[in-house]
C-alpha cells in the first residue's frame, strides 16, 4: 500500500491553496477531487470578489484571515500574472435611517484593521457614481475582483511544481485510523474507476459543501464533532448592456448575506446578487442550481433603492451558487471552523467546515493558518 505524507480532499480554491502550501512545506501530497476537473462547484459559482474584511466580528477567523488574505492575494496575483481588477466598493446608506448602520460597519472595519476605508458624503459618492442614489457611503479601496479560474490554475501549477499530484474522479470513501488515536496515520479507501488504498500521516478535509459528509466517512471521529450542513443558495442576475457603475455597489447587509449588490466581472460586465434562498435539503446532491427567473422580480425593488434608473426587463437569470454554512437560518453568521486534533483527539486529521465567503479572498491565508495549526499539533 502506498504511503504519503498528506492527503487533501477537495480541489476547490481552498483545497488547492492548502495542497500547494503542504507541498511547499516539503510534504509528499496527493489532492483528491471527486469531479473530473478542479474548482467546479462553489469555487466556480461565486462573484469573484476580493473582500476587504469589513463585515466580520472582531477577532473572528473570517476577519483575521480575510484582511491577511486580501493582501496576500493581491501580492500573489501580481507576482504570478493572475488577473485582478481593484474596482473599489461603495457600501451605501440610501436614506438617513441607515446612517447608524453605516457607522457600525465602519467601526467594525476599523476594529478589523481594514486598510483604505472611509466614510464619504452622498454628494461625494455621486461624484464617483452619478447614477447612484445614496445619502452617505463607505468607500473601500482594497475591494476588487479576481480571475478565479486563473487563480486556481496558478495554484494547481504551484502545487504540481512542488511535487504534488491531483487525482480526479477519486472520492474519499472511508478513512480508518491506524494505531491509537491515529498516531500512525490513516488508511484511506478511494473510489473511482480504478479505486485504490492509500496510507497518509496527514488527512485534510477541504470538501466545502460536502465537508460534513466526508467527515462522516472517517472512522473514530465523534459525531458531535461533525456540524450539520445548511445550504443557502445565492441567485445572480446579469445586467443587459453596459454597466453604469465603475465601483462595486453594496447596500446595507441583510440576514444571511450582503444584500442584492452590484458586482463587476473582469471585463466590466455588471451582475446583481446573490440573494439568500435557504434550501430545505439534507445533502449537497439535492441542490438544483437552476435560477428561477421569477426571483428577479424582487431584485428590481432592491436595486432601485440605490439605482433608481434600473429599467424594467434589463435583468436576466444568470447562475447560482450555494454557501457552505454550518449555522441555520436566523442564527448569527458562523465563523470558519478548523476542526483538528485539539477538538477530536485524532492525530493528523483536520476538517475545514463552513468555508463560505470570504473563502476565496482568504484562501492563501487559510493555508498558512492551517500550516501553523499542523505544526503546533505535532
Amino acid at each position: 500500500m502506498d504511503q504519503v505524507d498528506c492527503v487533501v480532499v477537495g480541489a476547490g480554491v481552498v483545497g488547492l491553496a492548502v495542497a500547494r502550501e503542504m507541498a511547499l512545506q516539503g510534504r509528499e501530497t496527493i489532492l483528491l477531487e471527486r469531479e473530473d476537473a478542479f474548482g467546479t462547484i462553489s469555487s466556480a459559482r461565486n462573484s469573484e470578489v476580493i473582500h476587504a474584511g469589513i463585515y466580520y466580528p472582531k477577532d473572528s477567523l473570517k476577519a483575521k484571515l480575510c484582511v491577511e488574505g486580501n493582501r496576500l492575494l493581491y501580492e500573489y496575483c501580481r507576482t504570478h500574472q493572475v488577473g485582478t481588477k481593484p474596482y473599489g466598493k461603495l457600501i451605501v446608506a440610501t436614506d438617513a435611517s441607515q446612517f447608524d448602520d453605516l457607522a457600525a460597519i465602519l467601526y467594525k472595519a476599523q476594529n478589523n484593521q481594514v486598510p483604505d476605508i472611509e466614510m464619504i458624503s452622498g454628494e461625494k459618492a455621486r461624484e464617483l457614481e452619478p447614477q447612484l442614489q445614496c445619502e452617505a457611503a463607505l468607500l473601500s479601496a482594497t475591494t476588487g475582483v479576481v480571475d478565479s479560474h486563473g487563480l486556481m490554475l496558478s495554484l494547481l501549477g504551484g502545487f504540481e511544481d512542488a511535487g504534488g499530484m491531483l487525482a480526479y474522479q477519486s472520492p474519499l470513501m472511508t478513512a480508518k485510523p491506524i494505531g491509537n488515536d491515529a498516531q500512525d496515520g490513516f488508511e484511506l479507501l478511494i473510489g473511482g474507476a480504478d479505486g485504490m488504498s492509500l496510507r497518509t500521516k496527514l488527512l485534510i478535509n477541504c470538501a466545502g459543501l460536502s465537508a460534513p459528509t466526508v467527515a462522516r466517512r472517517i472512522e473514530g471521529l465523534p459525531a458531535e464533532q461533525i456540524p450539520k450542513a445548511y445550504f443557502a443558495k445565492g441567485n445572480y442576475f446579469s445586467l443587459s448592456g453596459k454597466s453604469p457603475f465603475d465601483h462595486l455597489i453594496y447596500p446595507i447587509p441583510e440576514p444571511g448575506g450582503l444584500g442584492v449588490h452590484l458586482t463587476l466581472d473582469m471585463g466590466g460586465q455588471a451582475k446583481f446578487g446573490p440573494d439568500v434562498e435557504w434550501l430545505e435539503i439534507e445533502e449537497e446532491g439535492e441542490i438544483s442550481y437552476a435560477v428561477d427567473p421569477i426571483r428577479g422580480e424582487s431584485f428590481y425593488a432592491a436595486v432601485r433603492q440605490y439605482w433608481p434608473g434600473l429599467k424594467d426587463g434589463s435583468l436576466q437569470a444568470d447562475y447560482s451558487g450555494v454557501r457552505a454554512k454550518i449555522v441555520p437560518p436566523n442564527a448569527p453568521a458562523g465563523d470558519f471552523c478548523f476542526n483538528g486534533p485539539a477538538q477530536h483527539q485524532l492525530h493528523g486529521l483536520f476538517n475545514l467546515y463552513g468555508f463560505e465567503s470570504p473563502g476565496l479572498t482568504s484562501s492563501l491565508a487559510i493555508a498558512r493558518h492551517l500550516e501553523g495549526l499542523i505544526k503546533s499539533s505535532l
